[in-house]
């Protein structure tokens, strides 16, 4: 390939080539069986026949996501050049794939990483794959919002003095409210101690295209970042990249992806990516600009009705809050006494608003390429909308939204440890061998190996009664808990 196709944005391969192979009239005898959509007609008639007729398996002109060669291999080196890595792997597992990948491929079982608890799931689950051991940094709290915020940089040279043989440190960047730690001097941290530094981007697909943003992982030096293209980057759901640094081995990395993602690579997925790719490059500054500019106006009209509080870059202290996005419209309910799950279910519900998520004293709208200003005038007069009709007395209201924990043993122990189950309620200081948390956002209550506590009982209790979406345990109910015996 010459460097010339490598570095022409202007092309999107895979899609490229899923056109002249739409035009080739394949009959195709191999999977998928629906054969481009003439097997199962209810599905095409509500796919489209455009879609289910690119559905297809791989094959040389279409080439092969577990070992690419050419149009794969071209749209990796577009991604890898757009987002300034020194490589980049199309992932279909969603970002939770990209995420475990970036720990398998620097951890083993005994090995340490240094990371916050307020992590997605996913983070966890790699533990609990590889058998590595966490070493976490606790979040400082902001106690007026009830939400955790970036990793301070001293907690961090603490643990990497503590933890000198700890192989890898873990940040979020941002994390789901838009919270940046200082992630240049984390890496640099890293570094020194030859461990390497992992970004969680979910949430940060924006920072390489638009103007006035947070670092991005790669433009801090980090060695993998998991980007979850799908979020803000307008491709389609369960699409993301991992993208790498210099110091990583690509043929080790893609080995590890290639233990867990599927070997049917989804071309809907594949495309979409090739295609929002190109799209952020031409045209990603001036719509995030458009965004920020959305976010920032949606604020200054919130916090004009009163009672609530849209939170922004006023927050930023230099370290624990050392930057913050400003694409992201999360807003603290408390103070008009309803949890933000109810402020979530009243939008949904009263008014056909759909958010990202509520908590128990914020909810968070989602702003992205697609959204325009009339949509955020609806959102702005339901909330003042809902104020004057559901305000209630605050008194009561639960406000912590993380609670310290107690690791006892590793994620993998305690996952595959002898267990028995009891009730929920008298848990109490027994430990816990599986997950706890509301989703979104999907940063575990309790993971495994972790000391069941009062509080921690207290909070879950509270989340259901307010009508938060609680998973992970074996009882859907989550009546009973599985703990060690």
């Amino acid at each position: 390939m010459s460097e010339k196709t490598i570095v022409d944005q202007s092309r999107a391969p895979i899609y490229e080539a899923l056109q002249n192979f739409r035009q080739m009239r394949v009959v195709p005898f191999d999977v998928p069986g629906h054969k481009h959509g003439k097997g199962n007609p209810e599905l095409t008639e509500f796919l489209g026949e455009q879609c289910v007729g690119i559905d297809v398996n791989s094959m040389k002109p279409l080439d092969n996501l577990c070992h690419p060669v050419s149009v794969i291999h071209e749209a990796e080196m577009l991604a890898a050049d757009a987002f300034g890595a020194a490589h980049a792997f199309l992932m279909v597992g969603g970002t939770t794939s990209s995420v475990q990948s970036m720990v398998l491929s620097t951890c083993k079982r005994g090995d340490k990483i240094i990371l916050p608890r307020n992590v997605h799931r996913s983070v966890i689950n790699a533990l609990v794959l590889c058998g590595a051991i966490p070493v976490y940094v606790n979040p400082e709290v902001d106690c007026r919002l009830g939400i955790s915020l970036g990793m301070q940089r001293e907690q961090v040279a603490k643990a990497i003095a503590e933890h000198p043989d700890a192989v890898a440190v873990f940040v979020n960047n941002p994390t789901y409210y838009g919270v940046c730690s200082d992630l240049r001097t984390i890496v640099k941290m890293a570094h020194d101690a030859g461990m390497y530094c992992l970004a969680d981007e979910a949430h940060g697909t924006h920072f390489y295209f638009g103007e006035g943003m947070p670092v991005s992982a790669m433009a801090a030096g980090a060695d993998m970042a998991a980007v979850s293209m799908h979020k803000s980057g307008g491709s389609l759901t369960q699409s993301s990249l991992l993208l790498i640094g210099p110091r990583m081995n690509v043929g080790h990395v893609r080995q590890i992806i290639n233990l867990t993602q599927t070997t049917s690579g989804s071309y809907l997925l594949m495309s979409s990516l090739d295609i929002s790719r190109r799209n952020l490059v031409q045209r990603g500054k001036q719509v995030f600009k458009k965004v920020i500019e959305m976010a920032e106006y949606a604020r200054e009209e919130i916090n004009a009705i009163g009672g609530y509080y849209a939170f922004g870059r006023e927050l930023i202290n230099g370290n624990s809050i050392y930057d913050f996005d400003p694409t992201k419209l999360s807003v603290h309910t408390r103070d008009i006494g309803l949890a933000g799950i109810e402020v979530y279910d009243l939008l949904r519900d009263e008014y056909d608003i759909q958010i990202e998520f509520g908590d128990i004293g914020n909810i968070l709208a989602y702003l992205s390429i697609g959204d325009r200003p009339q949509e955020l005038e609806r959102l702005v007069s339901a909330l003042a909308e809902i104020r004057r009709r559901f305000q209630l007395d605050g008194s009561g209201l639960l406000s912590q939204e993380y609670i310290d924990p107690e690791v006892v043993l590793s994620p993998q122990e305690a996952f595959y440890a002898a267990k028995r189950s009891i009730p929920l309620k008298d848990s109490a200081g027994m430990v816990c061998s599986e997950f706890v948390m509301c989703y979104p956002p999907g940063i575990p209550i309790l993971a495994p190996g972790e000391r069941i506590t009062q509080d921690i009982l207290d909070y879950i209790e509270y989340a259901k009664v307010k009508g938060c979406s609680l998973t992970g345990p074996e009882d859907p109910e989550i009546l009973n808990i599985n703990v060690l015996v």
